[in-house]
């Protein structure tokens, strides 16, 4: 629960947290954000996937109020980003991909300091940090001078201070970047505890698998425009019921592979060259035998090949004809604020 001037909001779950409609960022030549439309439920863990210089962030601190749209609108709980900025940040927390704490003081005084800003008394101030350390398993951390801390232990904190309001409405730009497979465990526990709390959740990842275990649906951006939005099975559906994966002995010989593979299964097949890999989604599974004779008519020699359910992998692959990966940077879409 929340009060913005004096009145009071209550976020409800068949509410939409988030509204956004056409949002435009552009930074010189680069339009970063083009025409992005997000509808977010309150009480659920939305996702937002794409490589980095995707455009993510850049929404991320439209929505935020820290970067003002060069065209569209957006609403925070039917606030206006724009117009009603003062209360919006008082809707929200954000946590970015950077802790923004003091490494030379303790978890403890870093909390308290956070507190105070927020305009919590002393009392409540040591208070709220004690909860948040102990929520987030620092308490026996609670001293030590941040400089000391792992960088998964680093994260939770950034966390934790972006949960000092208990905002309605928290943004997780990649959360668990950096941090080994443990502890990005231990954040996704945290991140579903949160929205069982009442909290609403919009995730930026570029981890697929993360989107895959927390969000509740998903948009996939691409380039600056959202290029596919729906539940991780309703996305995984739009590929086909089933994936064929093969890999050729001799990677000369993936052209003429592919072309084949389309040919019978009359899909637009992706290759790894490099791998000598090759996806297409398929319907079906039956038309394998088929596939592997005019494989063996070609003079195509395997090396492996496998029928399973689509990946998300496979569903960013076949939309927008390329992987997640770091294929870009954009040091303007960085998000250093842990709470607003």
């Amino acid at each position: 629960m929340q009060y913005a001037y004096g009145k009071k909001i209550e976020p409800n779950n068949g509410d939409l947290a988030v509204e956004a409609r056409g949002l435009v960022k552009v930074f010189g030549d680069n339009r970063a954000v083009d025409g992005v439309d997000l509808n977010v439920k309150a009480g659920t863990i939305y996702g937002v996937l794409g490589p980095n210089g995707a455009g993510k962030t850049t929404a991320i601190r439209m929505l935020a109020t820290l970067l003002r749209p060069d065209a569209g609108s957006a609403r925070i709980f039917g606030h206006d980003v724009s117009k009603e900025a003062q209360i919006v940040r008082q809707l929200i927390g954000v946590t970015g991909q950077y802790a923004s704490v003091d490494e030379s003081l303790s978890a403890t005084e870093n909390l308290i300091i956070f507190s105070r800003l927020l305009g919590l008394g002393r009392t409540e101030a040591r208070r709220k940090s004690e909860d948040l350390l102990e929520e987030f398993g620092l308490t026996e951390a609670a001293k030590r001078p941040l400089k000391n801390f792992s960088g998964g232990m680093r994260r939770r904190l950034d966390l934790a201070a972006s949960l000092i309001a208990q905002p309605p409405l928290i943004f997780l730009d990649e959360p668990t970047t950096g941090l080994d497979p443990r502890t990005r465990a231990q954040m996704w526990d945290t991140i579903r505890r949160l929205v069982k709390t009442g909290s609403t959740v919009l995730l930026t990842t570029q981890y697929l698998d993360e989107a895959d275990q927390l969000a509740d649906r998903i948009a996939v951006i691409d380039r600056g425009r959202v290029v596919a939005e729906g539940t991780v099975d309703e996305l995984k559906a739009s590929v086909g019921t089933s994936s064929l994966h093969l890999k050729v002995k001799n990677t000369l010989a993936i052209e003429k592979a592919r072309k084949t593979v389309e040919q019978v299964l009359r899909v637009q097949a992706n290759v790894s060259a490099e791998a000598g890999k090759i996806t297409a989604p398929m319907e079906n599974a039956d038309r394998v035998t088929d596939l592997l004779i005019a494989l063996r008519d070609a003079g195509i020699q395997l090396s492996e090949i496998s029928v399973q359910k689509p990946t998300l992998d496979e569903v960013f692959l076949t939309i927008t004809g390329h992987g997640v990966k770091e294929d870009a940077s954009d040091e303007s879409n960085k998000v250093e604020v842990a709470s607003l």
